[in-house]
């Protein structure tokens, strides 16, 4: 169904040199971009600039209603049609899960997990932020993530990849998940003698590293997939000829004036990548409104979502 494109040996070496770097940037706790610009994280002074709003939605009512929009997610189907895409993989179902934040709202996985019960996917990609908070212990979301990972076994496979919230310590636990993470790697994906590839890439938002683009340097495939947490890294993606490219990581905005018009954006790239389907090129790109929240446990004017993608030739 699947094949990597290193060898089990390549892929080990790699992981072990990724982890080694991974853990010192998080550890010095400054962000490292693609342009190379480097600055401190600034979570801990926007967590108490979000107490403040929280109080004053809580005083003025509105708290109450954030929370059941939160807890409110949709099924957003959507069909994309590929010239190149291998006649094998006509109808292929992607179901793309971003931004769980899991243990923010008591219970997410199930309510996940009661939308997607009844929708049928060939493959599952996952693009990143697993957790609430952006350091710290993420022992409390291992048993949610493997109850949600039983309910998202597909047929060709489940493949996840880290974001900014996320810690390289929760490699060590891909296999008990049920989920592939792809770190600067790729995978083949086989269906009736054909082929398509699936890249993955390290976060770049706050730990940018140059594998991340030089994996998406891969040659001889019609039709290829990018999974980043951001928008970040679509021209790479687009130069190198990727047909679809799935992030999320804006929450399209999680508390917007109207829909489109946040409060916040964390969305450096421009806003046709705060959410929804956007083109570079021939290459289209989608980034999810997520399906968790960041911050406070609130949305408004930006749905919750979980996407369901139909390739169609």
């Amino acid at each position: 169904m699947y094949q990597f494109l290193d060898p089990p040996a390549i892929r080990k070496e790699k992981r072990l040199i990724w982890a080694a770097t991974r853990s010192v940037l998080e550890n010095i706790g400054v962000a490292r971009k693609r342009s190379g610009k480097k600055s401190r994280s600034h979570w801990d002074f926007f967590l108490r600039l979000l107490k403040i709003f929280a109080f004053l939605l809580k005083i003025t009512g509105y708290y109450h209603k954030g929370y059941g929009n939160a807890k409110t997610i949709r099924v957003n189907e959507l069909t994309l049609q590929f010239p190149n895409l291998p006649a094998a993989f006509n109808g292929f179902r992607i179901l793309h899960l971003s931004d769980l934040h899991i243990d923010s709202i008591p219970g997410f996985a199930s309510l996940i997990i009661h939308k997607i019960k009844d929708v049928r996917f060939d493959i599952c990609l996952l693009t990143g932020d697993y957790r609430r908070d952006i350091s710290g212990s993420f022992s409390r979301i291992l048993k949610p993530m493997k109850i949600l990972s039983n309910y998202i076994q597909s047929p060709y496979g489940t493949f996840a990849v880290l974001g900014n919230h996320d810690t390289y310590l929760m490699a060590q636990y891909e296999h008990e998940s049920g989920m592939e993470l792809l770190i600067n790697e790729s995978v083949e994906i086989h269906k009736d003698g054909q082929n398509i590839l699936i890249t993955g890439t390290d976060d770049p938002f706050n730990f940018f590293t140059e594998p991340a683009l030089l994996c998406l340097e891969t040659r001889g495939y019609d039709f290829k997939i990018a999974m980043v947490h951001t928008s970040e890294l679509a021209s790479a993606a687009s130069e190198n000829k990727y047909s679809l490219y799935l992030c999320g990581h804006t929450h399209g905005g999680q508390i917007c004036i109207k829909e489109g018009m946040p409060l916040i954006s964390h969305q450096f790239e421009g806003k046709q990548y705060n959410h929804g389907k956007w083109h570079i090129g021939n290459m289209t790109g989608y980034t999810s409104k997520g399906a968790g929240v960041s911050g406070m446990p609130v949305r408004f004017n930006s749905p919750a979502e979980v996407t369901l993608i139909n390739l169609v030739t």
